[in-house]
């Protein structure tokens, strides 16, 4: 089993895609916890996404209640980028992820034509995630990203 992405490399994941609303709706989406949490599945409500600062919630999918997101704000930069540090694929209750080195993910915003926007998430330091669980952790966050950035785009397209 091959642990790259679609550029031959194993240390990030690249997604795009072309939303068909503004940039201010994308941003919102993404830099609004209660709105983000809606759309990525997170119960957020109340916090606040702000650099050097953690949010943390409990996943709301039937099934997930028990994993945590949980991420700390690295930068935000107003409509253009907005990224977190987080553990990847941390799915295991028994087991402490603090000590290992958290990937990075990072949301860039473009203008694209007739009004759209252009959406990129990189999610990068794969290499520096526990032997034991990077391939997993990889192939979990690979299928991940193309699942949330569809939720995204459903998400801000039904709620201009």
């Amino acid at each position: 089993m091959d642990n790259t992405d679609s550029t031959g490399n194993s240390d990030r994941i690249e997604r795009s895609i072309v939303i068909q609303v503004p940039r201010r709706r994308v941003w919102r989406a993404l830099t609004t916890p209660d709105e983000f949490g809606r759309w990525f599945g997170a119960n957020l409500e109340g916090q606040v996404f702000e650099a050097g600062q953690g949010a943390r919630g409990p996943l709301v999918y039937p099934g997930y209640e028990h994993i945590v997101f949980d991420v700390i704000v690295e930068r935000i930069e107003v409509m253009e980028l907005f990224s977190y540090r987080w553990h990847p694929y941390a799915v295991d209750p028994s087991t402490d992820y603090a000590a290992e080195q958290p990937t990075l993910v990072t949301f860039t915003l473009a203008d694209a034509p007739r009004n759209s926007t252009l959406l990129t998430v990189v999610e990068s330091g794969f290499d520096l995630v526990p032997l034991h669980r990077r391939l997993e952790a990889f192939r979990m966050s690979s299928r991940g990203w193309e699942y949330q950035l569809d939720n995204l785009m459903q998400h801000v397209v039904a709620r201009p």
